[in-house]
């Protein structure tokens, strides 16, 4: 047993957990008066408290022990949240390790401080109710759900030594984009790539209702993983005495399970890898968890109606305000914060520390970028000076310069689609790099197709191109997505959404740096194709 492993230690994270919890809960109600200190008022309360309540607690219950197993192995991690409205989490728990202070120095570490970040959450020139570019430690941005394995693989490859700590939520789990994410087992080499922790949070509601992976059995969702080649580890709980040492437990056993697969694969060349079965943690704890247990006859703790903000309490409404105060002082916030309203230092004191906060993870503020060399391009141009002298394609001589790109840049670049790069005709990449995939391969049949490769192509799906590439590119990479025009749309809204965060990155995040660029390449644009019809028709991404 290690020092991670006792009761005291694991006292320290529930101390801590409850924390994240009550300043996520001030964060929705409150304007003022943050630690109670003197008789609430109508005038400390939101008028129209706007937020989230469900996913919050159980993501700072898995957020608090990932701080525990960075501690104890020495991780290099990073958090994404999938859930859409979580925004409060990555918040929190950024304010508890100081980082939020060192970003945005007006949001000090005592009682003033905590009043502005309670006031700017969910509220006008403030800040979202979901992981967003202001964010400390994100780069996922969950109102749009479906992308958070994909970016997590995205960001973990050629990252040999970092492991993404990607938090699926219940409604989340039943969107296609992320029931594609779980083949992003195919594509990551464990000798060179790092490692994606899937965290299935079933926390047993949507917005309106129950959720469909939180009603399938544990053996049934064994089942599930175990054909789609993942290892699942379950924690399930309300009682959190019993969950914290459990949680701990399987932790633990998820980081060491890829602790030895990485090993196991490293003591061998990336060409021999295979396709070993990576853990997910199943953590099954109720919707609201820690939050009211009912309200007017009806439940609200374990399901849908724990979504947003369970009780009416507002500055406009003050009759249930003893309901409120009863939820915030449960969380005891006289044995977590000092005389000036700074977190305890013996509580504090379990925080990862510099560049280990998930927080200020390098990665999540696009990482170390490597330039890319650009390659002389000036060599494959065709001279059209006597108009229909010479035929060319020009995807073909694109392929050429892709090719001398992939050469010169063997670790910071990567070539993306779905399924088309040779049909795109950039056949020519294919001298230079095979695709990577780490599946079953037939040798007699497969083409281009190995353990180690700069093209990862073998997925027919635009969502998983264009999340790995965005993925890549904000973790400080270089590389582009390739894909007929008309299919392109297929991700328009994934691409809308990163261009929104690179606006509010350059507006509203003084402190993140330059991304690498997303390059999308549109082929067979407009023209129509007889063999194909009307489907591969259709102007919209350009315009």
């Amino acid at each position: 047993m290690t020092q991670f492993d006792t009761p005291e230690y694991l006292a320290k994270v529930d101390a801590w957990w409850r924390a994240a919890n009550y300043i996520s809960v001030a964060q929705m109600y409150l304007k003022d008066n943050p630690l109670l200190r003197r008789p609430v008022q109508k005038e400390d309360v939101k008028l129209h408290p706007i937020g989230h309540w469900g996913t919050i607690a159980g993501q700072n219950f898995i957020y608090a022990h990932l701080n525990r197993a960075i501690n104890k192995y020495d991780l290099d991690m990073f958090y994404i949240e999938g859930p859409g409205h979580g925004g409060q989490v990555m918040v929190s728990n950024s304010y508890l390790d100081g980082s939020y202070t060192e970003l945005y120095p007006n949001i000090t570490q005592d009682e003033a401080g905590f009043k502005q970040l309670c006031k700017i959450f969910s509220f006008p020139g403030g800040i979202a109710s979901h992981a967003a570019p202001e964010t400390p430690g994100s780069i996922h941005e969950g109102g749009e759900l479906g992308y958070s394995l994909s970016h997590a693989t995205g960001a973990i490859l050629d990252n040999p030594n970092v492991i993404a700590a990607a938090v699926i939520g219940d409604g989340e789990a039943e969107t296609g984009p992320l029931a594609a994410g779980w083949f992003s087992n195919t594509f990551i080499n464990p000798v060179n790539d790092g490692a994606v922790l899937p965290i299935l949070y079933l926390n047993g509601g949507k917005i309106h209702n129950p959720t469909i992976l939180a009603r399938r059995t544990d053996e049934e969702l064994t089942q599930f993983f175990n054909g789609l080649g993942w290892d699942p580890i379950f924690v399930e709980g309300t009682d959190p005495e019993k969950v914290h040492p459990l949680m701990a437990e399987k932790l633990d056993e998820a980081i060491e399970k890829i602790q030895a697969i990485q090993k196991e694969a490293r003591a061998k060349k990336a060409e021999e890898a295979t396709m070993p079965h990576w853990p997910v943690l199943v953590v099954r704890t109720p919707k609201g968890w820690t939050g009211p247990k009912e309200w007017n006859s009806e439940p609200i703790e374990g399901g849908f109606r724990a979504h947003q903000v369970p009780i009416p309490v507002s500055g406009e409404s003050m009759e249930h305000i003893d309901a409120l105060l009863d939820w915030l002082k449960s969380y005891r916030p006289e044995e977590l914060f000092d005389e000036n309203g700074k977190l305890v230092e013996e509580i504090a004191a379990i925080s990862p520390k510099g560049d280990r906060r998930m927080s200020m993870n390098p990665i999540t503020n696009a990482g170390v970028v490597k330039p890319m060399e650009i390659t002389d391009w000036t060599k494959h141009a065709v001279d059209t000076s006597t108009p229909g002298a010479i035929q060319k394609q020009d995807m073909i001589e694109f392929g050429k310069f892709a090719a001398d790109l992939v050469k010169a840049n063997p670790e910071n670049f990567r070539i993306f689609g779905p399924d088309e790069t040779k049909s795109n005709r950039l056949n020519e990449v294919f001298k230079a790099t095979n695709r990577q995939w780490v599946g079953r391969r037939d040798e007699s049949y497969d083409e281009w197709i190995s353990p180690v490769g700069r093209v990862i192509d073998s997925q027919l799906s635009e969502h998983q191109a264009e999340g790995f590439l965005e993925g890549y590119v904000l973790t400080g990479r270089h590389g582009f997505f390739a894909s007929y025009e008309s299919f392109l749309r297929v991700v328009d809204s994934m691409i809308t959404q990163h261009f929104k965060w690179l606006r509010k990155s350059k507006t509203h995040a003084p402190w993140r740096k330059n991304y690498p660029s997303l390059n999308l390449i549109a082929t067979s644009t407009v023209f129509q194709q007889d063999h194909n019809g009307y489907t591969h028709q259709d102007p919209g991404l350009l315009t």
